[in-house]
C-alpha cells in the first residue's frame, strides 16, 4: 500500500505543484462551504455571488429572512435546506462575538479551533475543515466524496470508516504541510480518474500500488 508521501509526490508529478493561497477570508469561506453541500463547486460559487449581491454585508444577511435567503441562493439547489443553516451560523457568529471576524481560529490549538467551529448550527467536520484549511492554512483536512473515495480505494480508510471519521483518521497520517496538497490532489484524481463510476484504473500513476486497482490483461 501506497504511503501518503508517496501519493502526494507522484499525484504532483501528475497534476503540477500545489501551493496554498488564501481563497478568502474566514466568514465567507464559513458561509460558501455551507453553500456547496450536495451541489457542484459551480452551482455553489454562483449562489454566493448571488448572496453577496443580494446581501453585500454580513449585518444585511443577519437582518434577512430566511425566505429571501433561500432566494437568492435558489441557484445552488437546496436554497430552502441551506437557508436556515447559514442564517443560524450568523446569528451564532454574531451572538458569541459581536463581530464577524473568524481570524482568531488562526491563533487556537486546532483541535479548539475544530470544535469552536462544529459547535456552530449546521458545521460538521468538512466544513469546519474547509474553513481552517482554505481561509487560515490551518493543517485541517476536508473528507469530500472524492478524498474519500480515493483513499478508501488505496486502502488509507478502513472498510466500516464513514466520510465523518475519516478526518481525523487521514489528518493524522499527514505532516502538516503535506494536508492541503493530499486535500487537492486527491480532488482532481478523483475527478480525471478514479471516478465514482468506471474508474480509470489503466491510465492511474497510483495504480501500482492500489489494493482496489482492476487492470486488464
Amino acid at each position: 500500500m501506497l504511503k501518503p508521501r508517496e501519493i502526494i509526490e507522484l499525484l504532483r508529478q501528475e497534476y503540477g505543484e500545489l501551493r496554498w493561497r488564501p481563497r478568502s477570508d474566514p466568514m465567507s469561506e464559513l458561509v460558501r462551504t455551507i453553500l456547496s453541500q450536495n451541489t457542484s463547486d459551480a452551482n455553489s460559487g454562483r449562489a454566493f455571488a448571488r448572496l453577496l449581491v443580494r446581501f453585500p454585508t454580513w449585518e444585511a444577511l443577519l437582518a434577512a429572512d430566511p425566505t429571501a435567503i433561500a432566494e437568492a441562493i435558489h441557484v445552488g439547489g437546496l436554497g430552502r435546506v441551506k437557508a436556515p443553516r447559514i442564517k443560524a451560523s450568523v446569528e451564532e457568529v454574531w451572538a458569541r462575538l459581536g463581530s464577524f471576524d473568524l481570524s482568531f481560529l488562526a491563533e487556537m490549538p486546532l483541535a479548539e479551533a475544530k470544535a469552536w467551529l462544529r459547535s456552530l448550527s449546521g458545521v460538521g467536520p468538512k466544513t469546519a475543515a474547509c474553513v481552517l484549511l482554505f481561509a487560515l492554512g490551518r493543517p485541517a483536512l476536508p473528507v469530500d466524496t472524492h478524498v474519500y473515495r480515493v483513499a478508501k480505494r488505496l486502502g488509507l480508510v478502513p472498510p466500516g470508516v464513514g466520510a465523518a471519521d475519516a478526518h481525523e483518521l487521514l489528518e493524522g497520517m499527514l505532516a502538516p504541510d503535506e494536508v492541503y496538497p493530499f486535500h487537492m490532489s486527491l480532488i482532481e484524481h478523483g475527478r480525471r480518474i478514479c471516478k465514482a463510476q468506471r474508474p480509470l484504473c489503466p491510465q492511474c500513476v497510483l495504480a501500482f500500488g492500489c489494493p482496489s486497482a482492476v487492470i486488464s490483461p
